[in-house]
C-alpha cells in the first residue's frame, strides 16, 4: 500500500518519464516488491556509465533504485506496516541466494537483490522502533547523504573537498561555542563513532602530558592509569542466569586502552549512585590510591548521558578533581550532548565547558543519518601534533592556499568519509531552534511514559525519581508472577520475561525495546526515544503490547 503511494509520482518522473511509460513493468517496484523488470533482463553494470551510449540506461536503473528507496522510506512511517519482517538466520540464508558468483548478475536480478534487502531489513524510521539509541529518518539528512555519495570524495585535503572541509570548520566551530569555549575555539573532527571519539581522546590526553610517547612508544612512560564510572553487572549473577552473558558500560574506554597499549586493567572504575550518576568522592579517592602505588593519573572519563539509565555526572565536581591533580578530564556526551541544544534542558550539562575534550554524537538524539561523531578539544594545534605524520604526497607544503584546511594529518585514518554534510544541511533546515524542538519532544515523551507506568499495575521502575534523559528503565510482571513471596524464585522467573517478550515483539513485528541486566538487578527494559516520528499514541500502543505479549508468562 506504501508503494502505491509513489505510483506514477515523483519518484517515477525523475528521468522525465512514468514507469509504465519506460516499459519496465506494471507499476515497477510499486507492483511486486521482489519481482524483477523485464527491461532488466539481458543488461549488466557494463552497460552503464560509463559505457558509452550508458547514459539512458543508467539513468532508467537508478531511477528504479529510486522507486524502490521511495517506496520503502513511506513504508517506513506507516504504522500498519511492520518494524521487522523476523527469519531466524537460517531460514534467511535459505530463503535468499545471496552467494557470490563469477559471472556478472543482470541489472533485474540487483534490483530484486535491492527490494529483498530492504524486505528483510529493520525499518529503524519507524515510530515504533525504540531499540537503539539511534532511531528514526531524517529526509533532508537522507538527501544529504546521497549527495556525498554522488560526490565519493574524501575528507582529507582541502583540494579534494574544499565545500566540505570548510563546512566541517564551520559546524566544529558551531558546536565548540555551544558547549561553552570562547568564540569557539579550539579544535576537532568527525570520527567513525563515539567509541573512537573516546579513543582520540585518550590519545590526546596521554600525549598531552608525555609527548615523547609519539616516537619512543610506552616504554618511555611511566604506568598510566584512567578513569571511568563503574556498571558492571555482578558476575555472580551473570554466571547464574547466563555464562556468556557480561555486560559492561564504557567499554568503548578498555577497548581504548587496549588499542593505545595502556591496558584494560589500567582503566580504574569509579562507583556511581543509584540513578548511575559517578560519585567524585570515590574518584578523588581512587586518584590518590593510584598515585600511592606510583601509577600515572592522566584521564578521566565523565559521561553526560549514560548508555542505559541516562544519566549524567556531576561535571562541575568532577572538572574541579582533574583540575586539582592535573588530569585531562573527557565528556562523553555521545548520548547526551545534544541536550546542549535545548535551552530547557542543557543545565545537565553544567561544567561541559571545563572539559579538555568532549565527544558528541549528532547520530542519536539529532537524528543525522549514521555515522555522525564528533570529538570537541579544547585546545587548538593537539590533535595535528598528536597524529600528523607528514605524508608528503597529500599534504605538499608548497601548495598555493592555506595549508590549515588540510586537516587529514589530525585524523588516525587516511581515507575519512564525508559525514559533515548531513549535520550541517540538517542545521541549515531546522536551525538550532528546531533542533531544541526536537530533542524537548522527545524527552517530554519519555516523561510521559515514566508517568503512565510509575504506578500501573505489574510496573516496577529500577531506580527511583524521573529520568534525566529519555532513558526509562522499568521491570514487567506478568499477572503471574506478582504475588509471588520467595524473591530468589521471584527474581528467576522476572529475569526470563523481558527477553521473552522481546522475542515476540520481533516475531509480530510491532515493536522493539532493548532490555539487559545492570549490576545486581536482573532483565529489565531500557526504553529510549530518539526518533522525531514517535507519538503519544506509539507510547502508549508500546505499554499495551508489553502487556498482551507478556500475560501469559
Amino acid at each position: 500500500a506504501a508503494a502505491q503511494k509513489l505510483s506514477g509520482g515523483i519518484g517515477s518522473k525523475i528521468c522525465g518519464t512514468s514507469v509504465k511509460e519506460r516499459g519496465v513493468g506494471a507499476g515497477g517496484p510499486a507492483s511486486a516488491f521482489l519481482h524483477g523488470s523485464n527491461y532488466f533482463f539481458a543488461v549488466v553494470y557494463a552497460d552503464l556509465l560509463p559505457a558509452l551510449d550508458g547514459d539512458a540506461k543508467t539513468m532508467t536503473f537508478l531511477q528504479e533504485v529510486v522507486d524502490i528507496l521511495l517506496a520503502y522510506i513511506v513504508e517506513s512511517f506507516d504504522r500498519e506496516t511492520k518494524v521487522i519482517d523476523f527469519h531466524y538466520p537460517n531460514e534467511l540464508l535459505q530463503l535468499n541466494n545471496w552467494e557470490l558468483q563469477h559471472e556478472p548478475a543482470t541489472l533485474d536480478d540487483i534490483l530484486i537483490s535491492c527490494r529483498a534487502t530492504l524486505k528483510y531489513a529493520i525499518k529503524t524510521a519507524h515510530p515504533r522502533y525504540f531499540n537503539q539509541l539511534s532511531t528514526g529518518l531524517d529526509m533532508v539528512g537522507l538527501a544529504a547523504d546521497w549527495l556525498t555519495s554522488t560526490a565519493n570524495t574524501n575528507m582529507f585535503t582541502y583540494e579534494v573537498a574544499p565545500v566540505f572541509v570548510l563546512l566541517e570548520y564551520v559546524t566544529l566551530k558551531k558546536m565548540r561555542e555551544i558547549i561553552g569555549w570562547p568564540e569557539g575555539r579550539g579544535d576537532g573532527i568527525f570520527s567513525p563513532g563515539g567509541a573512537i571519539s573516546n579513543m582520540y581522546a585518550m590519545l590526546l590526553a596521554r600525549f598531552k602530558m608525555f609527548p615523547e610517547v609519539k616516537e619512543k612508544g610506552m616504554s618511555s612512560v611511566p604506568r598510566l592509569v584512567a578513569f571511568t564510572s563503574e556498571h558492571v553487572s555482578s558476575c555472580d549473577l551473570i554466571a547464574y542466569f547466563s555464562p556468556l552473558l557480561f555486560c559492561q558500560s564504557h567499554f568503548s574506554i578498555k577497548k581504548g586502552a587496549a588499542a593505545l597499549g595502556i591496558g584494560t586493567e589500567s582503566v580504574i572504575c569509579i562507583k556511581a549512585d543509584e540513578c548511575g550518576k559517578m560519585i567524585p568522592a570515590d574518584l578523588e579517592r581512587r586518584i590518590l590510591e593510584a598515585k600511592q602505588k606510583g601509577f600515572v593519573p592522566f584521564f578521566v572519563s565523565a559521561t553526560a548521558g549514560t548508555t542505559v539509565y541516562g544519566a549524567f555526572d556531576p561535571l562541575i565536581a568532577i572538572s574541579d578533581i582533574c583540575k586539582k591533580y592535573n588530569i585531562w578530564m573527557h565528556v562523553d556526551g555521545a548520548w547526551g550532548g545534544s541536550l546542549l541544544m535545548s535551552r530547557r534542558h542543557r543545565w545537565k550539562l553544567d561544567g561541559v565547558e571545563r572539559a579538555n575534550s568532549v565527544t558528541w554524537n549528532p547520530h542519536k538524539m539529532m537524528s543525522v543519518p549514521l555515522q555522525c561523531s564528533a570529538l570537541l578539544v579544547r585546545e587548538e594545534g593537539l590533535m595535528q601534533n598528536c597524529n600528523q605524520m607528514h605524508a608528503c604526497y597529500l599534504f605538499q607544503q608548497d601548495k598555493q592556499y592555506d595549508l590549515s584546511y588540510d586537516t587529514g594529518d589530525k585524523a588516525l585514518q587516511c581515507g575519512r568519509h564525508v559525514d559533515i554534510f548531513k549535520l550541517w544541511l540538517m542545521w541549515r533546515a531546522k536551525g538550532t531552534i528546531g533542533f531544541e524542538a526536537q530533542i524537548d519532544r522527545c524527552l517530554e515523551l519519555s516523561e510521559y511514559l515514566y508517568n503512565k507506568i510509575k504506578d500501573r499495575d505489574g510496573y516496577e521502575m529500577v531506580f527511583d525519581g524521573k529520568p534525566q534523559h529519555t532513558n526509562v528503565c522499568f521491570w514487567y510482571l506478568p499477572p503471574g508472577m506478582r504475588y509471588i513471596e520467595d524473591k530468589d524464585e521471584k527474581k528467576k522467573r522476572l529475569h526470563k520475561v523481558a527477553p521473552v517478550i522481546k522475542a515476540r515483539m520481533m516475531e509480530y513485528g510491532t515493536t522493539m525495546v532493548s532490555y539487559q541486566p545492570q549490576g545486581d538487578k536482573v532483565n529489565f527494559f531500557r526504553m529510549v526515544i530518539s526518533n522525531p516520528a514517535a507519538t503519544f499514541e506509539d507510547i502508549d500502543f508500546l505499554i499495551e503490547e508489553i502487556e498482551r505479549l507478556g500475560h501469559d508468562l
